[in-house]
């Protein structure tokens, strides 16, 4: 019967069988069921949906349509399984507790978080979510693969554009055969400021890239406890961390009550109840008199009733330690690398998802730089026919077909098949003289397009530049506030938890020496004290900087070179005041002929913040905050500087200020910082105020209304000066005298905006400071020289001024420190 049939028999090993034919099954699933791409974040069901559903054209502008009719439509031609599991694949993508941001915008009941099941799909209709557009965004113009479908007579994608990391957005989990995956949900802005920093820094870690990606970020939102479990997982794949229910213990009538606002990710609220119910039921839980389920469309409530005697604290914590208010999520990131399951860190989804966006983005320049290409063809064949517009006439009325017509344009005018048919395919309309000037101006705007596209291709990092971009939309249209909070363990205190959020001096001398001291251990003296010893520095050297900051703020360095480079401010080693410092080399990566010129603090970054620098050309450049959150290690260029010239200062400002700046030789100017337009952080600037030859910029600070202006000399001397003095004027000009320099008082050295509420530090160039009350300082006219501040000897000048808020504990009396003279070695407060 065998040889009828043409069949043959084979004796085959049936172990070997089973091992081979299990393989194939147990890769199968792994690749084609289970398991998503690190590129788009997506199993093949949850694409083929998505897919399915832009073919029918279902954009979220257009009508709902039943969800059958896409369920139908998606085994029908790509999902050769289950009707069940596509739809509850579709089902889970448009419910806001499942995905932190849903693919689907479902209309109908799609459940609920009490675990009701959605209804059948003959009852509910779907369409695209606006996201979701973003991850199909680009996918006619030839930006990613097609495979054929199961039966051969269809082709599907065998991955989305996705134009934004989904695999970490809204997570996702899968068994297959012996490896399963289980990534959490995080937050759209943090991702792609992930993503961002790692386009700024190539080099970046995952511990580094957690500075911007916080954690998991649950659409049920409730507590993530500790951060240990998080690096781990960050780090090498996998981890665990803990999820916490947010509840509150409120007072009511003289009793307490529990309120659960918020719950793990993937806690079914209505069982979570019952568990809490059984457990009161059985007595394992004591206290609770009343269990009631207040929930509505305004939020979740669940309110558990206490008995007076109980402590609420106990119970809460019972709750936590029996029921899922609390339970742990296990970090396994595992995804498809180029068809191969690979368990990933942070900064391989993020790699994988930049390649692949690499590659979107260079097809679909190939894909508009083709058709350009075309279209300018077919315009350079029909400025041909209106440069000769009577010969062609002549032509076409002198042909028998078309055929002899196209093959005589091609011959006579040397044209291509395409040319010369778009010429006979051409409208009497374009033979105006308006549409004739709209052929040339659409054949230039081709050549400019197909000039930038090429330039595209040439350029990896104009490539990374569009993608920054396309990400920063993204971000702004999409991305919202974080809504899981994270806190610290009980049992997990991380280093950073253990500096004390305090105000610290931070200074930094003109060789490079930085330490840090908290700000009480100068004392508050008055006007012509001879000061304290601040810091023992080198017979050459002298401090240069000195400013009051948080432990827990940002610095940013900016050098003279125009770099800026980022420090905590608990990372400045706490040396003792008359220690010289650290070498800042040893902390910032600073070239070979840098110094510092510019220190700001920052709390954090914000979009509507800025930059304001000013150099010693009297060049100034406003920048938004936020483009300086991304910085190496190695630095990152702040300004682009012209030759010969310095940066001098940076102010934080808010865009609507007025700035005011001084010269040596006793010039100043303000004018509105409006007068400035935002640049990026590479551009040079514009005129601040035009110096004469001999004289540089020294300061500038950002004006503030009913304040006054202090200027301090070179030789001690100072004054302060009603800011209602200096009228606002346009940038770029001369400006006008704000102190009269003679040989006496000496070249200025500050120029600061001050208020009566805080004191003056004053550092000579030999490292003695002085600290005094404000309103003690003379205040004066702008051409004048000013009053004695403090005593400078002849080999002696002042270094640096610097403003501190007040501290009236540390206020001391003259007679204190009338005569003191400094001792180099002492440790007691002046």
């Amino acid at each position: 019967m065998a040889e009828e049939n043409n069949l043959q028999v084979r004796d085959r090993d049936i172990g070997v069988e089973m091992r081979e034919s299990f393989m194939d099954y147990a890769m199968s699933i792994i690749v084609s069921r289970a398991l998503p791409d690190v590129r788009d974040g997506l199993k093949p069901v949850h694409r083929r949906i998505l897919f399915a559903m832009s073919e029918l054209g279902m954009s979220p502008d257009k009508p709902y349509k039943k969800s059958a009719r896409i369920v139908g439509e998606v085994i029908g031609k790509y999902h050769p399984h289950g009707d069940s599991a596509v739809y509850e694949t579709m089902v889970r993508m448009a419910q806001d507790f499942s995905l932190r941001y849903m693919l689907i915008d479902g209309h109908g009941n799609f459940g609920s978080i009490d675990g009701d099941m959605a209804a059948a799909m003959r009852y509910t209709e779907a369409r695209l979510s606006k996201i979701a557009m973003e991850m199909l965004r680009d996918i006619n113009k030839e930006t990613i693969d097609y495979a054929p479908n199961y039966d051969g007579e269809e082709h599907e994608p065998t991955v989305l554009p996705a134009r934004f990391p989904n695999l970490l957005v809204n997570g996702l989990t899968g068994i297959a055969v012996g490896m399963a995956t289980n990534i959490p949900p995080h937050n759209l802005t943090e991702v792609i400021n992930g993503v961002q920093a790692l386009i700024s820094n190539p080099d970046i870690t995952p511990i580094e890239l957690m500075d911007y990606i916080k954690g998991p970020d649950f659409p049920t939102a409730g507590f993530v406890m500790g951060r240990e479990g998080m690096r781990q997982a960050y780090t090498t794949g996998r981890g665990s961390v803990t999820m916490r229910a947010r509840a509150t213990i409120e007072e009511n009538g003289g009793k307490a009550r529990i309120i659960v606002h918020e719950l793990p990710y993937q806690v079914v609220k209505a069982r979570l109840v019952e568990k809490i119910a059984e457990l009161v039921r059985e007595k394992k839980i004591d206290g609770i008199t009343d269990l009631r389920d207040e929930s509505d469309r305004n939020g979740m409530r669940v309110v558990i009733e206490l008995r007076r005697d109980v402590t609420p604290t106990v119970v809460l914590n019972n709750l936590y330690k029996q029921t899922q208010m609390q339970m742990n999520f296990g970090f396994n990131m595992l995804a498809l690398v180029k068809g191969e399951p690979r368990t990933l860190n942070l900064r391989d989804i993020l790699y994988y998802y930049l390649e692949h966006q690499i590659e979107v983005i260079r097809r679909r320049t190939e894909f508009d730089l083709k058709k350009a290409e075309a279209r300018a063809h077919i315009l350079e064949g029909l400025r041909i026919a209106l440069d000769h517009l009577d010969e062609v006439i002549a032509l076409i009325r002198a042909s028998q077909t078309t055929e002899e017509a196209r093959e005589g344009l091609m011959t006579r005018f040397s044209l291509s098949h395409d040319q010369a048919q778009a010429i006979l395919d051409m409208r009497l309309q374009r033979l105006t003289g308006l549409e004739r000037d709209k052929i040339e101006a659409e054949y230039a705007e081709l050549l400019r397009k197909i000039t930038e596209y090429k330039a595209i291709l040439a350029d990896e990092q104009l490539v990374l530049q569009i993608i920054n971009e396309e990400l920063e939309e993204v971000k702004e249209r999409f991305g919202d506030e974080r809504r899981t909070e994270i806190m610290a363990s009980e049992d997990e205190i991380l280093d950073e938890d253990l500096i004390p959020r305090e105000d610290v001096v931070i200074s930094i001398t003109h060789t490079g020496y930085v330490k840090r001291l908290p700000v009480t251990t100068y004392r508050s003296q008055k006007r012509g004290g001879k000061g304290v010893i601040g810091m023992d520095t080198k017979d050459t050297d002298f401090v240069e900087h000195l400013f009051v900051s948080n432990t827990h703020h940002f610095l940013l360095f900016f050098t003279n070179k125009g770099k800026v480079y980022r420090l905590k401010a608990y990372e400045i080693p706490e040396l003792g005041r008359t220690a010289r410092g650290t070498p800042i080399i040893n902390l910032l990566q600073i070239e070979q002929g840098e110094t510092v010129n510019a220190v700001i603090p920052v709390e954090s970054f914000e979009p509507n913040q800025f930059l304001f620098f000013a150099t010693k050309q009297g060049i100034v450049k406003k920048t938004p905050l936020d483009d300086y959150s991304n910085i190496r290690k190695v630095g990152l260029i702040a300004i682009n500087l012209r030759e010969d010239d310095d940066l001098i200062g940076v102010k934080l400002t808010d865009g609507n200020q007025e700035i005011i700046m001084g010269t040596s030789q006793g010039m100043s100017i303000r004018f509105p910082e409006q007068d400035v337009r935002p640049m990026g952080r590479s551009a040079t600037g514009v005129k601040g105020i035009n110096t004469d030859e001999d004289d540089l910029v020294i300061s500038m600070d950002v004006v503030v209304p009913e304040n006054d202006v202090l200027i301090v000399t070179a030789n001690g001397y100072g004054k302060r000066t009603p800011i209602s003095e200096y009228r606002s004027q346009s940038r770029g000009g001369k400006g006008i005298k704000t102190l009269n320099v003679t040989e006496r008082n000496g070249a200025i050295v500050s120029l600061r905006v001050v208020q009566n509420d805080e004191d003056l530090m004053i550092m000579t160039s030999t490292g003695t400071m002085i600290r005094m009350s404000m309103d003690g300082i003379s205040s004066m006219g702008r051409n004048t020289q000013g009053v004695r501040l403090i005593n400078i000897r002849e080999d002696d000048s002042v270094a640096t001024v610097t403003r501190v808020a007040r501290n009236e504990e540390s206020d001391i009396s003259d007679e204190e420190v009338e005569g003191q003279e400094p001792e180099n070695n002492s440790t007691d407060e002046g």
